[in-house]
Protein backbone atom coordinates (compact mmCIF):
# COMPACT_ATOMS: atom_id res chain seq x y z
CA UNK A 1 0.00 0.00 0.00
CA UNK A 2 1.91 3.63 -0.91
CA UNK A 3 2.33 5.78 1.44
CA UNK A 4 0.50 9.03 2.35
CA UNK A 5 1.99 12.24 -0.35
CA UNK A 6 5.01 14.12 1.69
CA UNK A 7 4.80 17.49 1.30
CA UNK A 8 7.20 19.86 2.85
CA UNK A 9 6.78 23.82 2.43
CA UNK A 10 10.38 26.67 2.22
CA UNK A 11 10.86 29.81 0.85
CA UNK A 12 14.07 31.41 -1.24
CA UNK A 13 13.75 35.08 -2.30
CA UNK A 14 10.54 35.86 -3.88
CA UNK A 15 9.43 32.29 -3.92
CA UNK A 16 7.29 29.72 -1.88
CA UNK A 17 8.66 26.25 -2.79
CA UNK A 18 6.57 23.20 -1.69
CA UNK A 19 8.41 19.58 -2.27
CA UNK A 20 5.95 16.73 -2.50
CA UNK A 21 7.29 13.02 -2.25
CA UNK A 22 4.26 10.65 -3.62
CA UNK A 23 4.82 6.43 -3.89
CA UNK A 24 4.33 5.17 -7.50
CA UNK A 25 4.35 1.53 -8.86
CA UNK A 26 7.38 1.14 -10.87
CA UNK A 27 5.00 -0.92 -13.59
CA UNK A 28 1.27 1.30 -13.01
CA UNK A 29 -0.21 -1.89 -14.23
CA UNK A 30 0.83 -3.73 -11.24
CA UNK A 31 0.10 -1.82 -8.22
CA UNK A 32 1.31 -4.19 -5.58
CA UNK A 33 4.53 -4.52 -7.06
CA UNK A 34 7.68 -2.59 -6.37
CA UNK A 35 7.37 1.14 -5.90
CA UNK A 36 9.69 4.56 -6.79
CA UNK A 37 9.25 7.93 -5.17
CA UNK A 38 8.77 10.42 -7.68
CA UNK A 39 9.19 13.88 -6.64
CA UNK A 40 7.96 17.45 -7.63
CA UNK A 41 8.68 20.95 -6.67
CA UNK A 42 5.97 23.61 -7.17
CA UNK A 43 7.24 27.07 -7.36
CA UNK A 44 4.28 29.68 -5.95
CA UNK A 45 4.82 33.98 -6.20
CA UNK A 46 3.81 35.78 -2.73
CA UNK A 47 -0.01 36.03 -3.33
CA UNK A 48 -0.27 33.23 -5.70
CA UNK A 49 -1.41 30.42 -3.47
CA UNK A 50 -4.81 30.74 -5.43
CA UNK A 51 -3.40 30.57 -9.17
CA UNK A 52 -3.83 27.31 -10.81
CA UNK A 53 -0.95 24.51 -11.37
CA UNK A 54 0.93 24.85 -14.57
CA UNK A 55 3.45 21.57 -14.87
CA UNK A 56 6.48 21.55 -16.70
CA UNK A 57 7.62 18.91 -18.56
CA UNK A 58 11.32 18.67 -18.93
CA UNK A 59 13.28 17.64 -22.16
CA UNK A 60 15.31 14.86 -22.47
CA UNK A 61 14.43 12.26 -21.62
CA UNK A 62 16.12 11.60 -18.49
CA UNK A 63 17.07 15.18 -17.05
CA UNK A 64 15.82 16.41 -14.01
CA UNK A 65 13.68 19.65 -13.81
CA UNK A 66 15.09 22.89 -13.60
CA UNK A 67 15.50 24.32 -9.67
CA UNK A 68 13.52 27.11 -9.36
CA UNK A 69 15.02 30.94 -8.27
CA UNK A 70 13.65 34.30 -9.50
CA UNK A 71 17.16 36.20 -8.35
CA UNK A 72 18.14 35.30 -11.22
CA UNK A 73 15.46 33.85 -12.91
CA UNK A 74 16.06 30.34 -13.40
CA UNK A 75 14.78 28.66 -15.53
CA UNK A 76 14.40 32.58 -17.70
CA UNK A 77 10.52 31.95 -18.34
CA UNK A 78 9.30 31.02 -14.57
CA UNK A 79 8.66 34.82 -13.63
CA UNK A 80 5.75 34.86 -16.64
CA UNK A 81 4.89 32.12 -15.61
CA UNK A 82 4.46 32.77 -12.11
CA UNK A 83 1.98 35.42 -12.89
CA UNK A 84 -0.97 33.13 -13.93
CA UNK A 85 0.16 29.65 -12.43
CA UNK A 86 2.10 27.80 -9.63
CA UNK A 87 4.75 26.27 -11.35
CA UNK A 88 4.89 22.39 -10.62
CA UNK A 89 8.57 21.09 -11.81
CA UNK A 90 8.23 17.65 -11.96
CA UNK A 91 11.34 15.87 -11.56
CA UNK A 92 10.52 12.37 -14.21
CA UNK A 93 10.89 9.25 -12.72
CA UNK A 94 14.58 8.21 -12.76
CA UNK A 95 16.45 11.47 -12.54
CA UNK A 96 16.80 14.23 -9.57
CA UNK A 97 15.28 13.87 -6.41
CA UNK A 98 12.82 10.77 -8.01
CA UNK A 99 14.16 7.63 -7.35
CA UNK A 100 17.19 7.77 -10.23
CA UNK A 101 18.33 5.74 -12.98
CA UNK A 102 22.14 4.46 -11.95
CA UNK A 103 24.15 1.46 -11.78
CA UNK A 104 25.14 1.55 -8.28
CA UNK A 105 21.42 3.22 -7.04
CA UNK A 106 19.86 0.72 -4.56
CA UNK A 107 16.73 -0.25 -6.74
CA UNK A 108 13.26 -0.96 -4.73
CA UNK A 109 12.88 -4.17 -3.21
CA UNK A 110 11.59 -6.31 -5.73
CA UNK A 111 12.26 -4.75 -8.41
CA UNK A 112 14.74 -7.43 -9.99
CA UNK A 113 15.33 -10.60 -8.47
CA UNK A 114 18.44 -10.50 -5.91
CA UNK A 115 21.72 -11.18 -7.34
CA UNK A 116 23.85 -12.39 -4.11
CA UNK A 117 25.48 -15.04 -3.01
CA UNK A 118 23.93 -17.80 -1.53
CA UNK A 119 22.27 -16.90 2.30
CA UNK A 120 22.02 -13.49 2.10
CA UNK A 121 18.87 -12.43 2.99
CA UNK A 122 15.82 -12.08 -0.05
CA UNK A 123 15.46 -8.41 0.72
CA UNK A 124 18.53 -7.61 0.36
CA UNK A 125 18.96 -4.54 -1.98
CA UNK A 126 20.49 -4.69 -5.87
CA UNK A 127 21.98 -2.68 -7.46
CA UNK A 128 21.86 -2.58 -12.12
CA UNK A 129 25.61 -3.23 -11.86
CA UNK A 130 24.40 -6.31 -10.27
CA UNK A 131 21.87 -7.06 -12.83
CA UNK A 132 21.74 -9.00 -16.56
CA UNK A 133 21.52 -6.68 -19.30
CA UNK A 134 18.22 -8.72 -19.68
CA UNK A 135 16.96 -7.64 -16.21
CA UNK A 136 18.47 -3.88 -16.67
CA UNK A 137 16.36 -3.45 -19.98
CA UNK A 138 13.39 -4.98 -18.24
CA UNK A 139 13.69 -2.09 -15.65
CA UNK A 140 14.33 0.92 -17.98
CA UNK A 141 11.08 -0.40 -19.81
CA UNK A 142 9.26 1.72 -17.45
CA UNK A 143 10.65 4.82 -17.48
CA UNK A 144 8.96 5.81 -20.77
CA UNK A 145 6.19 8.53 -21.12
CA UNK A 146 3.41 6.55 -20.19
CA UNK A 147 4.51 5.97 -16.90
CA UNK A 148 5.31 9.63 -16.32
CA UNK A 149 2.01 10.75 -17.29
CA UNK A 150 0.69 8.33 -14.48
CA UNK A 151 3.18 9.57 -11.82
CA UNK A 152 1.79 12.94 -12.90
CA UNK A 153 -1.08 12.45 -12.10
CA UNK A 154 -0.14 10.81 -8.35
CA UNK A 155 1.13 14.33 -7.62
CA UNK A 156 -1.82 16.01 -9.34
CA UNK A 157 -3.94 13.97 -6.59
CA UNK A 158 -1.47 14.66 -4.14
CA UNK A 159 -1.35 18.44 -4.53
CA UNK A 160 -5.57 18.05 -4.61
CA UNK A 161 -5.82 19.95 -7.78
CA UNK A 162 -8.81 18.66 -10.21
CA UNK A 163 -6.92 19.54 -13.57
CA UNK A 164 -4.03 21.54 -14.48
CA UNK A 165 -2.31 23.00 -17.49
CA UNK A 166 0.69 21.47 -18.78
CA UNK A 167 3.78 22.98 -20.57
CA UNK A 168 5.93 20.47 -22.41
CA UNK A 169 9.57 21.17 -23.45
CA UNK A 170 11.18 18.62 -26.37
CA UNK A 171 10.52 15.65 -24.52
CA UNK A 172 8.14 16.81 -22.39
CA UNK A 173 5.89 17.37 -25.59
CA UNK A 174 6.22 13.85 -26.03
CA UNK A 175 4.73 13.26 -22.45
CA UNK A 176 2.31 15.94 -22.95
CA UNK A 177 0.52 14.18 -26.06
CA UNK A 178 0.14 11.12 -24.19
CA UNK A 179 -1.64 13.14 -21.17
CA UNK A 180 -3.76 14.19 -24.38
CA UNK A 181 -3.76 10.87 -25.12
CA UNK A 182 -5.04 8.83 -22.01
CA UNK A 183 -5.55 11.46 -19.54
CA UNK A 184 -7.32 14.56 -21.08
CA UNK A 185 -9.63 14.99 -18.36
CA UNK A 186 -7.19 15.61 -15.81
CA UNK A 187 -6.33 19.29 -18.53
CA UNK A 188 -7.27 22.38 -18.44
CA UNK A 189 -4.71 23.09 -21.43
CA UNK A 190 -1.40 22.27 -22.84
CA UNK A 191 1.70 23.87 -24.21
CA UNK A 192 4.13 22.48 -26.78
CA UNK A 193 7.25 24.23 -27.33
CA UNK A 194 9.61 22.25 -29.99
CA UNK A 195 7.96 18.89 -29.33
CA UNK A 196 4.66 17.66 -31.00
CA UNK A 197 6.32 13.95 -32.09
CA UNK A 198 5.34 11.85 -35.17
CA UNK A 199 2.40 9.06 -34.28
CA UNK A 200 2.64 5.58 -35.43
CA UNK A 201 4.98 3.25 -37.26
CA UNK A 202 7.01 5.27 -39.65
CA UNK A 203 9.63 7.19 -37.69
CA UNK A 204 12.51 6.24 -39.94
CA UNK A 205 11.14 8.82 -42.46
CA UNK A 206 11.44 11.49 -39.11
CA UNK A 207 15.23 10.32 -38.56
CA UNK A 208 15.74 10.42 -42.56
CA UNK A 209 14.36 14.13 -42.27
CA UNK A 210 16.61 14.97 -39.45
CA UNK A 211 19.25 13.94 -40.69
CA UNK A 212 18.79 15.84 -43.92
CA UNK A 213 18.75 19.11 -41.75
CA UNK A 214 22.06 18.39 -40.09
CA UNK A 215 23.53 18.81 -43.70
CA UNK A 216 22.30 21.62 -44.13
CA UNK A 217 23.00 22.73 -40.77
CA UNK A 218 26.72 21.34 -40.86
CA UNK A 219 27.14 23.56 -44.72
CA UNK A 220 25.59 26.88 -43.42
CA UNK A 221 28.73 26.58 -40.22
CA UNK A 222 31.38 25.90 -42.97
CA UNK A 223 30.08 28.70 -45.10
CA UNK A 224 29.47 31.11 -41.71
CA UNK A 225 33.14 29.74 -40.13
CA UNK A 226 34.71 28.50 -43.19
CA UNK A 227 38.06 27.38 -41.42
CA UNK A 228 35.96 25.25 -39.05
CA UNK A 229 36.35 22.54 -41.77
CA UNK A 230 39.16 21.68 -41.62
CA UNK A 231 39.86 21.92 -38.24
CA UNK A 232 36.87 19.29 -37.91
CA UNK A 233 38.46 17.37 -40.55
CA UNK A 234 41.72 17.26 -38.16
CA UNK A 235 39.40 16.20 -35.64
CA UNK A 236 37.96 13.58 -37.00
CA UNK A 237 41.34 12.34 -38.10
CA UNK A 238 42.65 12.06 -34.55
CA UNK A 239 40.03 10.06 -33.82
CA UNK A 240 40.36 7.34 -36.65
CA UNK A 241 43.56 6.85 -35.32
CA UNK A 242 42.59 6.76 -31.62
CA UNK A 243 44.37 9.58 -30.82
CA UNK A 244 41.46 11.66 -30.06
CA UNK A 245 41.96 12.18 -25.74
CA UNK A 246 39.70 14.07 -23.70
CA UNK A 247 40.80 15.53 -20.22
CA UNK A 248 40.99 12.18 -18.45
CA UNK A 249 42.55 10.24 -21.21
CA UNK A 250 38.80 9.24 -23.02
CA UNK A 251 39.35 8.40 -26.34
CA UNK A 252 36.55 9.95 -28.93
CA UNK A 253 35.97 7.37 -32.00
CA UNK A 254 34.66 9.48 -34.93
CA UNK A 255 31.00 8.99 -34.75
CA UNK A 256 30.86 10.40 -31.35
CA UNK A 257 32.46 13.42 -32.52
CA UNK A 258 30.34 13.65 -35.01
CA UNK A 259 27.61 14.39 -32.62
CA UNK A 260 29.21 17.76 -31.61
CA UNK A 261 26.33 18.78 -34.23
CA UNK A 262 24.06 18.77 -31.62
CA UNK A 263 25.13 22.32 -30.71
CA UNK A 264 23.91 23.44 -34.35
CA UNK A 265 20.17 22.23 -33.27
CA UNK A 266 19.89 25.51 -30.11
CA UNK A 267 20.39 29.39 -31.09
CA UNK A 268 24.11 30.64 -30.28
CA UNK A 269 25.04 26.92 -30.81
CA UNK A 270 27.10 27.64 -33.78
CA UNK A 271 28.87 30.34 -32.27
CA UNK A 272 29.52 27.75 -29.34
CA UNK A 273 31.12 24.86 -31.98
CA UNK A 274 33.28 28.32 -33.65
CA UNK A 275 34.63 28.90 -30.50
CA UNK A 276 35.08 25.19 -28.89
CA UNK A 277 36.80 23.91 -32.77
CA UNK A 278 39.41 27.04 -32.97
CA UNK A 279 41.33 25.53 -29.79
CA UNK A 280 44.47 23.39 -31.02
CA UNK A 281 43.27 19.79 -31.16
CA UNK A 282 45.71 18.41 -28.06
CA UNK A 283 45.30 21.37 -25.94
CA UNK A 284 43.77 20.74 -22.33
CA UNK A 285 41.06 23.74 -23.28
CA UNK A 286 40.33 21.55 -26.58
CA UNK A 287 40.16 18.20 -24.22
CA UNK A 288 38.07 19.55 -21.36
CA UNK A 289 35.97 21.30 -23.54
CA UNK A 290 35.02 18.42 -25.94
CA UNK A 291 33.97 16.60 -22.92
CA UNK A 292 31.58 19.21 -22.04
CA UNK A 293 29.94 19.80 -24.93
CA UNK A 294 29.29 15.82 -26.30
CA UNK A 295 26.18 15.13 -25.94
CA UNK A 296 24.98 11.70 -24.04
CA UNK A 297 27.04 11.45 -21.05
CA UNK A 298 26.89 9.16 -18.44
CA UNK A 299 25.43 11.89 -16.21
CA UNK A 300 22.02 11.19 -17.20
CA UNK A 301 21.77 8.06 -18.35
CA UNK A 302 18.16 7.32 -19.49
CA UNK A 303 19.28 10.14 -22.26
CA UNK A 304 21.46 7.72 -24.24
CA UNK A 305 19.78 4.46 -23.59
CA UNK A 306 16.09 5.46 -23.79
CA UNK A 307 16.78 8.19 -26.46
CA UNK A 308 14.93 6.53 -29.74
CA UNK A 309 12.65 4.53 -27.18
CA UNK A 310 10.97 7.62 -26.52
CA UNK A 311 9.63 7.62 -30.06
CA UNK A 312 8.53 4.53 -30.58
CA UNK A 313 4.91 4.12 -31.17
CA UNK A 314 4.17 0.89 -31.07
CA UNK A 315 7.48 -0.44 -33.11
CA UNK A 316 11.11 -1.65 -32.55
CA UNK A 317 13.33 1.26 -33.26
CA UNK A 318 16.48 -0.47 -34.05
CA UNK A 319 19.25 1.94 -34.20
CA UNK A 320 16.78 4.18 -36.40
CA UNK A 321 19.16 6.98 -36.61
CA UNK A 322 22.38 4.44 -37.89
CA UNK A 323 20.30 3.03 -40.61
CA UNK A 324 19.40 6.12 -42.08
CA UNK A 325 21.75 7.90 -41.87
CA UNK A 326 23.00 9.00 -45.20
CA UNK A 327 25.59 7.28 -47.40
CA UNK A 328 27.13 11.21 -47.77
CA UNK A 329 27.39 11.57 -44.37
CA UNK A 330 29.22 7.99 -43.40
CA UNK A 331 31.76 9.47 -46.31
CA UNK A 332 32.32 12.71 -44.76
CA UNK A 333 32.99 13.08 -41.15
CA UNK A 334 32.48 16.87 -41.56
CA UNK A 335 28.99 16.31 -42.12
CA UNK A 336 27.50 16.55 -38.19
CA UNK A 337 24.84 14.70 -36.17
CA UNK A 338 22.37 16.04 -33.96
CA UNK A 339 20.59 14.11 -31.48
CA UNK A 340 21.53 10.94 -33.62
CA UNK A 341 21.88 7.91 -31.29
CA UNK A 342 24.94 5.78 -31.99
CA UNK A 343 26.49 2.61 -30.37
CA UNK A 344 29.81 4.48 -30.22
CA UNK A 345 27.95 7.15 -28.06
CA UNK A 346 27.85 3.99 -25.18
CA UNK A 347 30.55 2.06 -25.77
CA UNK A 348 33.34 4.52 -25.72
CA UNK A 349 32.15 6.42 -22.73
CA UNK A 350 33.49 4.29 -19.72
CA UNK A 351 29.93 5.39 -17.42
CA UNK A 352 27.80 4.18 -20.30
CA UNK A 353 29.05 1.17 -21.54
CA UNK A 354 27.89 -0.88 -18.90
CA UNK A 355 24.78 0.01 -20.58
CA UNK A 356 25.74 -1.23 -23.83
CA UNK A 357 23.78 -4.92 -24.06
CA UNK A 358 21.04 -3.36 -22.85
CA UNK A 359 20.56 -0.57 -25.15
CA UNK A 360 20.55 -3.43 -27.75
CA UNK A 361 17.90 -5.02 -26.26
CA UNK A 362 15.85 -2.06 -26.02
CA UNK A 363 16.80 -1.16 -29.31
CA UNK A 364 14.85 -4.35 -30.73
CA UNK A 365 12.23 -4.36 -28.11
CA UNK A 366 8.89 -3.63 -29.91
CA UNK A 367 7.11 -0.93 -27.81
CA UNK A 368 3.41 -0.45 -26.48
CA UNK A 369 1.84 2.02 -28.57
CA UNK A 370 2.04 5.67 -26.51
CA UNK A 371 -1.26 7.58 -28.44
CA UNK A 372 -4.42 6.92 -29.25
CA UNK A 373 -5.36 9.04 -32.25
CA UNK A 374 -9.32 8.65 -31.57
CA UNK A 375 -8.83 9.94 -28.50
CA UNK A 376 -6.33 12.93 -29.73
CA UNK A 377 -9.29 13.42 -32.11
CA UNK A 378 -11.79 13.67 -28.95
CA UNK A 379 -9.64 15.36 -26.48
CA UNK A 380 -11.34 18.52 -25.69
CA UNK A 381 -8.51 20.48 -24.32
CA UNK A 382 -7.30 24.29 -25.71
CA UNK A 383 -3.29 23.05 -26.82
CA UNK A 384 -0.83 25.67 -27.89
CA UNK A 385 2.41 25.13 -29.85
CA UNK A 386 5.33 26.90 -30.35
CA UNK A 387 6.58 24.60 -33.60
CA UNK A 388 9.77 25.48 -34.78
CA UNK A 389 10.48 26.23 -38.25
CA UNK A 390 13.87 24.49 -38.89
CA UNK A 391 14.05 22.42 -36.05
CA UNK A 392 16.80 20.07 -35.93
CA UNK A 393 15.29 17.30 -33.75
CA UNK A 394 11.66 17.44 -34.00
CA UNK A 395 10.89 18.51 -37.98
CA UNK A 396 7.91 21.00 -38.19
CA UNK A 397 6.02 18.75 -40.74
CA UNK A 398 5.54 15.69 -38.48
CA UNK A 399 4.34 18.03 -35.62
CA UNK A 400 2.28 20.23 -37.68
CA UNK A 401 0.59 16.52 -39.08
CA UNK A 402 -0.11 15.71 -35.55
CA UNK A 403 -1.24 18.94 -34.52
CA UNK A 404 -4.34 18.39 -36.70
CA UNK A 405 -5.93 15.77 -34.99
CA UNK A 406 -6.31 17.93 -32.27
CA UNK A 407 -9.79 19.52 -32.20
CA UNK A 408 -8.89 22.65 -30.54
CA UNK A 409 -4.69 23.23 -31.36
CA UNK A 410 -3.16 26.19 -32.55
CA UNK A 411 0.28 26.06 -34.10
CA UNK A 412 2.42 29.19 -33.88
CA UNK A 413 5.03 28.43 -36.62
CA UNK A 414 8.13 30.68 -35.82
CA UNK A 415 11.73 30.83 -37.05
CA UNK A 416 12.55 33.10 -35.03
CA UNK A 417 13.88 30.21 -32.77
CA UNK A 418 15.96 26.91 -32.50
CA UNK A 419 14.76 24.06 -30.39
CA UNK A 420 15.62 25.70 -27.65
CA UNK A 421 13.53 28.70 -27.86
CA UNK A 422 11.97 28.41 -24.40
CA UNK A 423 14.83 29.09 -22.59
CA UNK A 424 16.86 31.40 -25.26
CA UNK A 425 13.57 33.67 -25.77
CA UNK A 426 13.33 34.70 -21.93
CA UNK A 427 9.54 35.52 -20.89
CA UNK A 428 8.99 35.57 -25.21
CA UNK A 429 7.99 31.85 -26.30
CA UNK A 430 6.08 30.88 -22.93
CA UNK A 431 4.25 34.75 -23.47
CA UNK A 432 3.26 33.96 -26.71
CA UNK A 433 1.53 30.41 -26.12
CA UNK A 434 -0.06 31.93 -22.66
CA UNK A 435 -1.43 34.61 -25.42
CA UNK A 436 -2.41 31.53 -27.18
CA UNK A 437 -4.03 29.26 -24.62
CA UNK A 438 -6.08 32.30 -22.87
CA UNK A 439 -7.18 33.34 -26.19
CA UNK A 440 -5.78 36.75 -26.29
CA UNK A 441 -3.06 36.33 -28.85
CA UNK A 442 -3.43 35.27 -32.74
CA UNK A 443 -0.90 32.97 -34.47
Amino acid sequence: MPSSPRLTTWNLPGLQLTDVRVDAPLDHENPSGPELEIFARVATAPGGEDRPYLVYLQGGPGSEAPRPSVTPANPPWLPRALRDYQVVMLDQRGTGLSTPVGLDTPLPTGAIPTVAPPGTPPEATTTLRQATPAQQADYLSHFRADAIVRDAELVREALGAETWTLLGQSFGGFTTLRYLSDRAASLTGAMFTGGIPQLGPDLDQVYATTWDGMIARSEAHYARFPGDRERMRRLAELAGAGELVLGDGEIVGVERLRRLGHLLGASGGSAKLHYLLENEPTSPVLRHDLAGALPFAGRNPIYAVLHESCWADGVAMRWAAERTMPDRVRADPTLLAGEHMHREAITEDPELAPWAEAAELLAERTWPALYDPEALRAADVPVAAAVYYGDAYVPREFSLATADLLPDATCWVTSEYQHNGLRASGEGVLDHLIGLIQGTREA
